[in-house]
């Protein structure tokens, strides 16, 4: 499995932007999950967020809080995640970042929760209800295991605030692209441009820009504006979550290699046909 910075060098030579799609651990089940972790790294992830289930996911919106709950009710567990993390991780090209609340990993101990996905395999964190102010100790615990802690800058963040979490943030910076909580968009915001632009101002590092993102077209629009990631959450879990698991499987791919090609070097001509095609959406290129 690559490191996220290598991850990242590699595509940026390459003139690519990354893809993550998300998906939340243990919908439907485990096995399914371990499966979906492979066809996704085969289809063009770049590097996967794998959402651990919450009882109460407050950055999240309904398709992966239906998710969540729906694998908690399998009696998924963190435990019982990572054993499957551990067996799966050797085999994937893609760093697997975990999408996690911070109440886990307080009432496991921040060490103990660090060596345990350590362990697993995991590349990165992202952890939404974690502040930049609390965050440094668990920040340098995590450098020191090789885990790549991900912080978020939202639309509302300050100048100041915006520089402070750009240079904190390890891996990559996390652009949320809405004042709310995941979910599909039919539009994109045109602001995303300009916060990419003032992030560029004061960091070299990688951005990736999340929430609302559903289809190819808002792909090429976020990769145009100068995003090096682009992160998809809930039309990845919705298409994983339709019809039997092994239908789930072959959306996800058929979605996953979709999405992939617009993050490629394209000519004037295909990112305009793209856009086409997504011109009802895009119309006022609104996330």
């Amino acid at each position: 499995m690559t490191a996220i910075s290598d991850c990242f060098e590699t595509l940026g030579r390459n003139g690519e932007c990354a893809l993550i799609p998300f998906i939340t651990a243990g919908d439907p089940d485990l096995e399914t999950t371990a499966k979906a972790l492979q066809i996704l790294d085969r289809n063009g992830a770049d590097i996967i967020e794998l959402g651990i289930p919450y009882s109460d996911p407050l950055a999240d919106g309904p398709v992966i809080q239906a998710a969540a709950t729906r694998a908690l009710e399998k009696g998924t567990k963190l435990e019982q995640v990572l054993e499957m993390l551990q067996g799966i991780t050797p085999k994937l090209r893609s760093p697997i970042v975990l999408f996690t609340y911070y109440n886990p990993i307080l009432h496991r101990g921040i060490d103990k929760f660090l060596s345990a996905i350590a362990a697993a395999g995991v590349a990165g964190l992202v952890i939404p209800d974690l502040p930049l102010e609390e965050a440094a100790s668990l920040l340098q615990a995590a450098s020191e295991k090789g885990i790549d802690v991900i912080l978020l800058i939202a639309p509302t963040s300050s100048a100041e605030r915006i520089e402070s979490i750009a240079r904190s943030s390890q891996g990559f910076i996390y652009l949320v692209s809405v004042t709310g909580v995941t979910g599909v968009r039919s539009q994109l915001e045109i602001r995303v441009s300009d916060l990419l632009k003032q992030i560029r101002g004061v960091t070299e590092k990688p951005i990736g820009v999340g929430f609302g993102i559903s289809e190819a077209a808002q792909a090429c629009q976020v990769k145009e504006w100068g995003a090096d990631a682009v992160i998809v959450g809930s039309a990845f879990v919705k298409r994983l979550a339709q019809g039997t698991p092994e239908q789930g499987l072959n959306a996800i791919a058929e979605f996953c290699q979709s999405l992939k090609q617009p993050s490629r070097p394209t000519t004037p001509a295909e990112i305009l046909l793209l856009i086409r095609q997504g011109k009802s959406r895009l119309k006022s290129i609104t996330v």
